[in-house]
C-alpha cells in the first residue's frame, strides 16, 4: 500500500488543500482544522454537517500561507483569517454572526443531524440534530471530529464511487487489486507505518453524517455518497452506536514527516 493524496483544512468545513509532503504530530497535521467559525448565539462550532444552517461553508476554501491562512469566498473575494473584518465578511455572506476562532472551547459541540432525515427530507427541511462534543480522541486542540488523523482507501472510494474530497480526509491509501471495500474496518487497534519512520494506531471507523452528499465547491449533490456506506457497511462504532462508516480514524504514536508514495505497512 501507499500514501497516494494527503489533505489539510485549514478552516473546519471550508474546502482544503492537497499536500506533497506532511508532518505529522502527535495533533495531526499541522494547521488541520487549526481555525473554525464560533456561531455567536449559540456558541456551537459551525460544521456543514448541519447543512440547513452551514453547507455553504463548503464552498468557500482555505490554505497556509507564508503569513498565515487565508480564505477565499465563492464571491470572490480573499482575506487573511487574521483580518478584522472577516468576521463581518462571513457573518454576512452566511447569514448568521460569527467569529473565526483558533481556540477549540472547552467542551466544544456541534449540532449532527441524522444524514438519513437530511437525505429524506432535503437540506432546507428542520430536523431534529443530536449535540456532539468533537475532539475527543485527540490530545490536540483543533477542531477534529474526533481523532487527529484520518485515513480513508481506495478500495473504499472505488466501491462507492464519488471523490474523495467529499469524505475530507488527510491520508488517502492506495489498496492492492482485489482488496475488500471498508477494509478499514478491520484495521482498528493495528497500525499503519508510513514511509519506515511515521507511526499511526488506527482507533475508531468513521462515522459519515450528511457532508459528502452536499455540493462541494462545484460538484453537485451526490446522495449515494453517504446512502451506499449505509447499505453496506453499518458498524458498531464504540460509544457513538451502529452507524454508516467509510475510512477511520487514527491517533499518531510516532510522528514524522509523510510525502506522496510513501509505502504504508499494515502491522
Amino acid at each position: 500500500m501507499r500514501i497516494t493524496t494527503m489533505w489539510r483544512y485549514p478552516v473546519k468545513s471550508m474546502l482544503g488543500e492537497r499536500l506533497d509532503e506532511a508532518r505529522l504530530a502527535e495533533a495531526g497535521l499541522e494547521s488541520d482544522r487549526g481555525l473554525a467559525l464560533i456561531d455567536a448565539t449559540t456558541g456551537l462550532v459551525a460544521t456543514a454537517k448541519h447543512p440547513r444552517l452551514w453547507r455553504d461553508l463548503l464552498k468557500y476554501s482555505a490554505t497556509v500561507t507564508g503569513h498565515g491562512v487565508v480564505i477565499t469566498s465563492p464571491a470572490g473575494w480573499t482575506r487573511d483569517a487574521r483580518d478584522p473584518g472577516v468576521d463581518e465578511l462571513l457573518s454576512v455572506a452566511l447569514g448568521r454572526a460569527v467569529r473565526l476562532s483558533a481556540e477549540r472551547p472547552v467542551d466544544a459541540t456541534v449540532e449532527r443531524p441524522d444524514p438519513e432525515d437530511v437525505l429524506d427530507r432535503g437540506v432546507e427541511a428542520e430536523v431534529a440534530a443530536a449535540t456532539l462534543e468533537i475532539g475527543q480522541g485527540t490530545p490536540g486542540t483543533n477542531f477534529v471530529d474526533y481523532a487527529p488523523v484520518h485515513v480513508i482507501t481506495t478500495a473504499t472510494l472505488d466501491r462507492i464511487g464519488t471523490e474523495q474530497v467529499r469524505y475530507r480526509p488527510n491520508l488517502v491509501v492506495e489498496t492492492p487489486p482485489g482488496t475488500e471495500p471498508f477494509v478499514e474496518n478491520s484495521w482498528m487497534g493495528r497500525e499503519l507505518h508510513i514511509g519506515g519512520a511515521i507511526v499511526l494506531r488506527m482507533t475508531l471507523p468513521t462515522p459519515r453524517c450528511s457532508v459528502p452528499t452536499l455540493e462541494h465547491g462545484e460538484l453537485p449533490r451526490a446522495p449515494h455518497a453517504v446512502r451506499i456506506p449505509m447499505r453496506e457497511n453499518r458498524v458498531d462504532v464504540t460509544g457513538f452506536g451502529v452507524l454508516p462508516c467509510a475510512g477511520g480514524y487514527a491517533e499518531v504514536v510516532r510522528a514524522g514527516v509523510a510525502h506522496i508514495g510513501d509505502e504504508v505497512t499494515l502491522r
